[in-house]
């Protein structure tokens, strides 16, 4: 009885050097160009998925009108365009990170689904506040007041619907950023 504990101590050990040997030598596959480690999406969604399905909130607390459309376009120009893309013109990087940023006013899958309109608002809403770990999204939490948040959140719910002309001009891209409005370079 004592041997096989001896052998299960030494393979666990054995096993935790080959570990620690493999990462200080810089075999995992660490740069966005890699592979994927095997499962390591599914991991990692399922996580998130989780993480979200407890936490989102169940609903907006405004309301999904052309003040508030307009609003987040503006916000989605300033802080959200340079990884997402406007609408007909993608990111110029986004493709490139891992994973990459989806791009936000495209049609996808089987249906006419429009970047994430078909979420929840309250799952758009937690990944903007608390952004994605590992993924180049960051969270807005400190950057932006949860209305601002809610604004955005509900354009982007909305992509697969007419949207107010002005809100349209600006996720084009067609309308410059203004004096007054904070860009996503300056400091918030």
């Amino acid at each position: 009885m004592g041997r096989i504990f001896l052998g299960i101590v030494l393979g666990v050990t054995l096993g935790l050097v080959a570990l620690v040997a493999w990462i200080h030598l810089g075999k995992p596959p660490v740069a966005v160009a890699d592979p994927p480690f095997p499962m390591e999406r599914w991991l990692a969604r399922s996580a998130l998925h989780a993480r979200i399905a407890k936490e989102m909130p169940a609903k907006a607390p405004i309301a999904a009108d052309e003040q508030n459309l307009v609003a987040g376009a503006r916000i989605y120009r300033n802080q959200c365009a340079s990884c997402h893309g406007f609408h007909g013109k993608p990111s110029a990087y986004g493709a490139h990170m891992f994973p990459a940023a989806p791009p936000l006013w495209e049609k996808h899958g089987k249906e006419d689904v429009v970047g994430v309109s078909d979420d929840p608002p309250g799952e758009t809403f937690w990944k903007v506040t608390n952004g994605i770990r590992l993924t180049g999204m960051p969270a807005y939490r400190s950057v932006l007041p949860d209305t601002q948040i809610w604004q955005v959140t509900l354009l982007l719910a909305n992509a697969d619907k007419p949207l107010p002309p002005e809100a349209v001009e600006i996720i084009r891209g067609d309308q410059p950023l203004s004096a007054d409005e904070p860009s996503s370079t300056q400091d918030h």
